[in-house]
This record gives C-alpha cells, structure tokens and sequence, in this order.
C-alpha cells in the first residue's frame, strides 16, 4: 500500500531554464532529465513524461509494464527529435517506479537514480548507465576520483536518443516503513548519501518536506543543475497521502549554462578523453543569440563606431 508521496522540482543556482520534468500518479512515479541545445532537452524530459501518464500498457504488469512505457517514451522523443530540427539528437534520462500490492518495480535508462530508505540505511537501487560508473567497474576510476570527474555527465545510454533503448527492470519486494526517492543528479552531485539520508529520516513523516529540503540542501551545496526529487513511502492501509502531482517547473533563475549532458556508447568510452588537461573537452551548452539580442548588439557597435569617428576628427580640427 502506497503511504505518503511527493515531488518537487527546481531550475538551480545556475541553469535559465528547467530541463527536469516528474511524474507521481500513483501508483506510478517517475523523473526524467531532458538533454539537448536550445529547448530541446526540456522537449524530451516533457514527452517522456506525458508518455508515461497517457499510454494504455493493457493487461501488462512489472518489468514487462514498466518496460513498455518507457519504450513508448522512448519512441515519441525519438520522432520528434527526427521530425523537428530544432530538437535533433535531443535526449532524456528516466527512471520510473510502478507499485503493485507489495512489489515495486523500477525501469532505468540513464543516470537519474532510484535510492530506498529501509531501517536506517540508504541503498541506490539502479545502476548509472554512466562514462564514471563504467570507468569505476574496469577498476580505472576511484570512488574518490568519480565524485568530481570531469566528465561525469557523460552517459552511455539515454531515451530518445535511438530507434530502441535497452531498458534495465527489476522488481522489489517491499517492506512497511520503505521509503523510495527517485532524483535527477542535479540532487546526487550536489548532496551526499549521509545528508540524504538524514534529511529523509529527520522529515519522513512528511514526505513534502523530505522533497523540499533535498532541494534546498543541493541549491547550498552549489545549485549547479536543474534538481528533481520524488519520494513515496509503503505503509499500511490507514495511512493517507497528499494530492497527487505531476509537471515540470516553469521558474527560471537567472545565471550561465552548466556542463550538460551527453551520450556515449558503452563501446565509445575508450575514445574518451579522461584526462585533466583535456577536461575542456567537455561539451558546453551555448544559448544561441535571439534576433533581438542580435540588432541590438549591432546598434551598440554602429554607435560606438560613429562615437570614435566624431571624436577622431574633434580632435583634428582642435
């Protein structure tokens, strides 16, 4: 039975725009972290998430339901992404949860995470389909090294980014008193497992609280990507929740584009370069300029031009 359940969802200290978008209707929840130029990553994260709430998976249950929705996901940001220009190679991580009875089955593409709270602990549950991660595995990285790596933004696998995307599904067995958090890593770069962790267990009878302050602790930590959190609990049947909710945040903040998102194959990341004197290599997020912005940069330097040429011959007459 689910219990209490919430979400909340912020742009960050340094993005303009919101690229997150969340699903929580029950009994399913989900978060999606759009990539992409301009507004396309936004584009993504919205479809996928429209996708999941709209989409009929029949008599479909578990991983084989779960795996469905996000393949449909998969399927719409992928034509538009074919269909409009101005969305081309944009992309989407996404990580769902669907609770049925006393089972809760999690569908993973990317590196959005799915973590569960259970007698004290806090456990990650889905695996990063990330360069770090798959660089931690052959031994090539330390943990230590992975916290503040370069290029941890790198993922090996996203929604929409191909025809097909291989879904990871699991199903767990859940327990009375579970709490499940799924974020975008706009939370996890930002703020660590034990602060977490003492967050959801100083606030868990108040599931909304438990999103809000994980959003504050990572606008402290530095805000440096958009950051979504949506949490559920398991208990028993007496227990009530608040209103369901499901949206991406329309609030900016003003500041400048962060690292953003990008894919690479697992069979790439050797092409990669790791190295600190290459970090730049990473790739950046340029706003483009608007036609607006354009004519009146072209003005500033039509005066500035006619402004020298004025006082170049005040000073030969002199």
């Amino acid at each position: 039975m689910i219990g209490g359940y919430a979400g909340a969802t912020d742009t960050g200290r340094k993005r303009r725009r919101n690229e997150d978008a969340y699903v929580v209707a029950p009994p399913l929840f989900a978060v999606a972290d759009g990539m992409g130029g301009a507004q396309a990553g936004e584009v993504a994260s919205k479809l996928a998430a429209a996708a999941l709430e709209d989409t009929d998976s029949g008599s479909l249950a578990g991983p084989a339901k779960v795996t469905s929705l996000i393949q449909e996901a998969n399927r719409r940001v992928h034509e538009r992404a074919n269909t409009d220009p101005a969305t081309s190679g944009m992309g989407t991580t996404m990580t769902v949860a669907l609770v049925e009875g006393e089972t809760v089955t999690i569908g993973h593409v990317g590196d959005s995470r799915a973590y569960l709270v259970r007698d004290g602990k806090l456990e990650q549950i889905t695996e990063d389909h990330s360069l770090v991660n798959e660089l931690l595995k052959s031994g090539k990285l330390s943990r230590e090294e992975a916290e503040t790596h370069p290029q941890r933004s790198v993922i090996t696998r996203a929604v929409g980014t191909d025809p097909d995307v291989d879904v990871d599904a699991f199903t767990l067995e859940a327990q009375q008193g579970d709490v499940f958090l799924i974020c975008s890593d706009g939370l996890t770069d930002m703020v660590d497992d034990e602060d977490i962790l003492d967050l959801v267990e100083r606030h868990r009878g108040d599931l909304d609280r438990v999103t809000r302050s994980l959003v504050a602790a990572a606008n402290r930590g530095g805000g440096e990507d958009n950051i979504t959190v949506v949490a559920f609990a398991i208990a028993d049947a007496g227990d009530t929740a608040p209103m369901p909710r499901s949206h991406a945040d329309d609030d900016t903040l003003a500041g400048h584009p962060a690292v953003d998102t990008m894919v690479v194959p697992p069979e790439q990341i050797d092409e990669v370069l790791l190295d600190d004197s290459q970090a730049e290599a990473a790739p950046v997020r340029r706003e483009p300029i608007s036609p607006a912005a354009r004519v009146r940069l072209v003005l500033t330097m039509l005066a500035l031009l006619g402004l020298a040429a004025v006082l170049l011959v005040w000073g030969l007459l002199r």
